[in-house]
């Protein structure tokens, strides 16, 4: 897997999951437009403004016998294509030919995604338990419009431009 991939899924809610795909969105400093968090003292804000999941993460999930979906966890961003190790905090990251994130943390998942898991088990993406299987958040450095399809490229640490 390499340091580009693409956006597989851009998903959205009026609050809580699953979030449904869209075809494109603006992505501003405060996330996805058009997209809302049920609780926004735990989801959502600067440092959480994407949620990203990685495809071949869900698809392995999926072989498991889990009835995970891109955004049925609650990511924004579903990509695709990438060493999804390389997703860590620190990391700089371009979405399509605008948008510029960086990576913040991993994401704690909560009992509002259950569903998504054989037997309720959410805390199968726990990143303390399985390490490199987990959601992680970004703040946004740049914004602009993306679309599904549209590549994902690491930039570097402090990198921009």
């Amino acid at each position: 897997m390499a340091a580009e991939g693409s956006i597989v899924s851009l998903n959205v809610s009026d609050g809580g999951v699953p979030k449904w795909p869209i075809a494109e969105a603006r992505v501003t400093f405060l996330g996805l437009e058009g997209d809302r968090q049920a609780n926004p003292e735990v989801h959502g804000g600067p440092e959480r403004a994407l949620c990203l999941f990685s495809a071949e993460v869900i698809a392995a999930l999926q072989a498991e016998g889990h009835p995970i979906a891109p955004g049925t966890t609650g990511e924004n961003v579903t990509v695709g294509g990438l060493d999804w190790g390389r997703m860590v905090p620190g990391s700089r990251w371009r979405l399509g030919e605008w948008v510029e994130i960086e990576i913040t943390r991993p994401t704690t998942p909560c009992r509002t995604i259950r569903e998504s898991f054989r037997g309720g088990d959410f805390n199968r993406i726990h990143h303390a338990l399985h390490p490199g299987e987990s959601r992680v958040y970004a703040r946004v450095l740049r914004e602009g419009t993306v679309r599904v399809g549209d590549s994902v490229r690491e930039l570097g640490p402090g990198a921009g431009g």
